[in-house]
């Protein structure tokens, strides 16, 4: 059986749902052979990425103790990388399925949100890598050391770590879920800076329910989330104005 790539169905387009079933597994294939070349050169390179997880352990390094552990923690450390690295890929074919029910205005917004979103996400991970792991690694080895011998399983660190530069990565998309939100009308400017408190508080609990349990981790995401929240704000005060009026543009005459 043949394999065509996905094409993209045009907002005025009739569609059977065979048509729609059909691009949606196309769609799905494409996502999962993007995973499939990240998971090649990450894994192919998971030497190189064990070391940059092990930075922040300031020379230790940490331990297994099952015979098939070595495999699969370097195994787990390759799909963890490869699924950040296919994620653009994978926001793209969501968002090319999802974009004949909106119309070319809004789509072409959309599409500068994914770039756009791709890019906060390259900033989360460098954050999470630079600022937070460094600060909380050392808070949590070093914590009543005198109690304790504290070796480090390598299962479980490398699982801290890559759940945390997940996670960051993902608070780093906060502005693209809003703004989306902004420009398909079901929020705006005005009702985000009359419910700001309500936003901080909010803001503090996804923070908490994040992963990393000790107050370093914590409070290194709830900072980021707050000015993420409030730069959301800013940017719809900015830019929603600008999409009502190519709104009204694209309008037909007499509506």
């Amino acid at each position: 059986m043949s394999f065509r790539l996905p094409r993209r169905l045009e907002p005025d387009e009739g569609a059977t749902l065979v048509d729609h079933l059909g691009e949606l597994r196309a769609r799905l294939v494409v996502c999962l052979l993007a995973v499939a070349a990240a998971f090649a050169l990450t894994y192919a390179l998971h030497g190189t990425l064990v070391h940059w997880l092990d930075v922040p352990l300031q020379g230790r390094r940490p331990v297994t103790f099952g015979v098939a552990e070595p495999f699969t923690t370097s195994v787990t450390i390759s799909l963890y990388a490869a699924a950040l690295l296919a994620l653009p890929v994978i926001l793209w074919q969501l968002w090319s399925y999802l974009a004949p029910a909106f119309g070319r205005n809004v789509q072409q917004t959309v599409a500068r949100l994914v770039a756009f979103a791709s890019v906060l996400l390259a900033g989360g991970v460098a954050f999470a890598y630079v600022i937070v792991l460094p600060a909380a690694i050392h808070f949590l080895t070093n914590f009543d050391s005198a109690l304790y011998d504290i070796q480090i399983r390598a299962r479980d660190y490398y699982s801290f770590v890559m759940l945390v530069i997940l996670a960051v990565g993902l608070v780093f998309e906060l502005p693209v879920f809003v703004l989306a939100l902004v420009r398909l009308g079901v929020l705006t400017a005005a009702k985000l800076r009359r419910r700001r408190r309500i936003g901080i508080v909010v803001m503090t609990a996804i923070a908490v329910a994040l992963p990393g349990i000790d107050p370093v981790t914590t409070a290194f995401e709830t900072v980021p989330l707050l000015a993420l929240f409030e730069l959301s704000i800013w940017l719809a005060v900015i830019l929603e104005p600008r999409w009502h009026s190519d709104a009204r543009t694209l309008a037909p005459e007499g509506t």
